[in-house]
């Protein structure tokens, strides 16, 4: 959300204002043979925190993104803290607020499954339940001012710092990968063998084109996690992006900041719809690819 100007932060420009804000905390092995941020020729290679955009990049595919992973964590725990503890201090007396709110959330998405899911599994309610809460969280971290977390952190020697999970593509491809084993495993479960028969006889029920359906049939399977996470991704993505070009505004003096603040707080005003709408959709997305994998013909 709010930021200051990037000159007051130490940025040379807009450009490696905005570099530092899309870069993660990204820890690897920098392979020797790269170069590292001043300009020298890493001899040894070796494993460590990136300290630019350029030794995140030469990590490669096996590099972790530190930061991404801890305030996933971090939401998770917070999530199963909050109704473990709602759960144990239940009465069916007067409710608490958390309480009211807790059953609230959960009769929303019970009742979303009894909608969308029509086959028989007491765990897609709490799959689903888990996927919209984590999301949510997740989501609601971009309401935080872009500046504030990065630049406490990099008081303590913490460099880089992205705090919105969702808007890493390791994360939303990730949970939707979660989700598409769970298509996968449901998929042989409940139909066995009519599974890979779904696949090969679709759309036409003739075994001499089984050469064409099935591949365009895997493709359509493998298509859905990719759709499912990117979605997620792009659209945190680009809102995040808004809040920092935004952001720039308060470099530009009075009149610009002003104008910063007022425009900062109207996206934000905007974007509470968009964090919880996108957590939906990718609930019930996830509700309705299982009800597919359990719809036995």
């Amino acid at each position: 959300m709010a930021s200051s100007g990037h000159e007051e932060h130490g940025y040379a420009n807009a450009s490696e204002y905005i570099q530092h804000h899309l870069t993660n905390l990204t820890y690897g092995k920098l392979p020797a043979g790269a170069e590292s941020c001043d300009g020298s020729i890493v001899e040894h290679a070796h494993w460590g925190l990136a300290h630019c955009g350029a030794e995140a990049k030469a990590m490669g595919f096996n590099a972790i993104h530190v930061d991404s992973m801890l305030w996933s964590i971090g939401l998770g725990a917070i999530f199963l803290f909050f109704f473990w503890r709602v759960a144990r201090n239940m009465t069916a007396g007067v409710p608490s607020g958390m309480q009211n709110f807790i059953e609230t959330l959960v009769d929303f998405v019970d009742g979303n499954v009894r909608d969308v899911f029509h086959g028989r599994n007491p765990w897609i309610a709490p799959i689903a339940l888990t996927v919209f809460c984590w999301v949510l969280l997740s989501n609601l971290m971009d309401i935080l001012p872009v500046d504030l977390v990065p630049w406490l952190l990099e008081q303590v020697g913490v460099k880089f710092q992205k705090i919105v999970p969702s808007t890493d593509p390791n994360i939303t491809l990730g949970t939707a990968v979660f989700v598409f084993i769970l298509m996968i495993y449901y998929s042989f479960k409940v139909k066995g063998f009519g599974f890979i028969k779904e696949l090969s006889l679709t759309p036409f029920n003739t075994p001499w084109l089984i050469w064409f359906n099935l591949p365009l049939e895997l493709v359509g399977l493998v298509a859905k996690p990719f759709s499912l996470g990117l979605r997620l991704f792009g659209n945190l993505y680009a809102a995040e992006i808004i809040f920092i070009l935004i952001a720039l505004m308060f470099g530009g003096g009075i009149i610009f900041g002003l104008l910063g603040g007022v425009m900062q707080l109207a996206w934000a005003a905007f974007h509470i719809i968009v964090i919880p709408l996108q957590a939906f959709i990718f609930m019930v997305l996830t509700i309705v690819y299982l009800s597919q994998a359990h719809e036995d013909h």
